[in-house]
């Protein structure tokens, strides 16, 4: 397959296989509002085949880091749908990430709220609040009475999303987030039909990718998985647990035939081709935090046949043109990364596009 020629991912076509990966940018204003800089961050990288925003929460409860943004309100929905448009007119296509943090977040980020997770655990290291870093709390156990509430925030925030102009949504099962969190032994220790066996542990993960699917449609839907990314206290270490609940995961969405599923990383593991042959579905392949994806390294993807589409992270932010540098084979600009998370314009939409 070539890396620039167009592909089919649900209802949408996108031009070329390189995709934007969702990432924190922390750009919105203190409400949650996309703010004009997103506005502008977005549209500078329409070029890519499909955009997959930063993690935006769905229910504020689920907020992970300050100036994250959300699609609960009127006027977050009104500023994403400034992003959508402009994206569009563009020529671009553009994914929202659902992303509920779980037990990664604290009452000083969700504004005084519940932090819930599968199980009562308090995760290690600090969370970052507008005050400075502060302890972890211990998380507030999901009872099961509550978890359809919780899958129908999910859903509704879907609806938004299309509301506000986007072409699908993808939720983030992956990173160590809530969805990441029920997946994982060591932090689900649930007795209930949300946990114990990795059938149980993939439960709510299914539920919810069906929830939005029936309220927006599957070919609108998405998933991202990262198997083995142990982050925000996941220990995926146990091989063969790890494979059972993830098959069982894949077993559970592919029969709802879903826009695609975005795998990070080890791309080229068995249980990666495991996984994609199961899914039987347009699949996109992130190398990872720890790899920064270079072109050749794209280029090897699609020709080894291991993904549908490959999506690109800090190569990405440093480069808004990327595609063209990618297929000309030019020069790209170095990710400024002490700006990533500053908040301004610097390190953000000032990278220089390739001269004419």
């Amino acid at each position: 397959m070539n890396l620039f020629s167009p592909a089919r991912l649900g209802a949408i076509t996108i031009d070329n296989r390189v995709v934007l990966a969702p990432m924190t940018r922390l750009r919105a204003d203190l409400d949650g509002v996309p703010t004009a800089p997103m506005v502008e961050y977005y549209a500078q990288r329409a070029g890519f085949g499909l955009i997959v925003t930063e993690g935006v929460y769905p229910s504020p409860e689920g907020q992970g880091y300050p100036k994250q943004p959300g699609i609960v309100t009127a006027a977050q929905l009104d500023g994403w749908r400034r992003v959508t448009d402009t994206v569009h007119e563009a020529g671009g296509r553009i994914m929202m990430q659902l992303m509920h943090a779980g037990h990664a977040t604290h009452p000083e980020i969700n504004g005084g709220r519940r932090v819930i997770a599968p199980s009562a655990i308090a995760i290690p290291g600090l969370a970052r609040t507008r005050d400075g870093k502060v302890a972890r709390i211990v998380a507030e156990a999901i009872t099961e009475a509550e978890i359809p509430e919780v899958i129908t925030r999910f859903a509704e925030a879907a609806m938004n999303a299309v509301e506000a102009g986007f072409d699908g949504v993808e939720l983030h099962g992956a990173n160590g987030y809530l969805l990441h969190q029920f997946h994982a032994a060591n932090l689900n220790q649930r007795t209930d039909a949300y946990g114990g066996s990795p059938e149980r542990r993939a439960r709510f993960t299914i539920e919810t990718v069906s929830a939005v699917a029936n309220a927006i449609g599957a070919e609108r839907t998405a998933l991202r998985i990262s198997p083995r990314h142990n982050f925000h206290g996941i220990d995926e270490r146990d091989d063969a647990d790890t494979h059972l609940t993830y098959e069982a995961v894949v077993d559970g969405i592919a029969p709802l035939g879903t826009a695609y599923l975005s795998y990070v990383p080890d791309v080229a593991s068995p249980l990666a081709q495991d996984l994609r042959r199961r899914y039987g579905g347009p699949f996109l392949v992130n190398t990872g935090p720890s790899t920064i994806t270079t072109r050749d390294h794209a280029l090897t993807i699609m020709a080894e046949g291991y993904a549908d589409a490959v999506v690109v992270g800090r190569a990405g932010l440093a480069n808004p043109d990327l595609v063209r540098r990618w297929r000309e084979d030019r020069e790209l600009n170095e990710p400024r990364m002490h700006f990533f998370y500053s908040g301004s314009a610097t390190g953000y939409t000032d990278y220089p596009p390739l001269a004419d």
